[in-house]
């Protein structure tokens, strides 16, 4: 695997502790409350929903970890499915949610997904 496929794919997993983090632990806060718009009702009251979401984009971020450290072709095959869940969410979240998702979660899987395609 290239060097820069597991930098892109380890950026992705980043992304995705990062997010866990906002959306488990900080939603109600200014940092959440900045990410989701909500006003302290609104986000005290969602929270519960955003810590479900937080705990599924660790799960994304522990199997693209999961893909570096595995040695290949285990290691690839489960980069690839990661990548594509990540990018399949971003999609249904973009459009259902918030555009900004295509940006913030669709492009960089996407990107990583296409080195890791491509480093094969």
């Amino acid at each position: 695997m290239s060097l820069a496929a597991n930098v892109l794919v380890g950026l992705v997993a980043a992304l995705h502790v990062y997010i866990l983090v906002l959306e488990m632990l900080l939603w109600e806060r200014a940092p959440g409350r900045r990410l989701s718009g909500f006003d302290a009702e609104l986000a005290r009251t969602t929270a519960p929903l955003a810590a479900n979401q937080g705990l599924y984009n660790g799960f994304l971020a522990a199997g693209l970890v999961w893909g570096l450290v595995a040695a290949d072709p285990t290691g690839h095959r489960v980069q690839v499915f990661f990548l594509a869940c990540v990018v399949i969410a971003g999609l249904y979240g973009g459009a259902t949610a918030n555009r900004r998702i295509y940006v913030a979660q669709a492009l960089p899987g996407a990107l990583a997904l296409a080195a890791v395609l491509v480093a094969g």
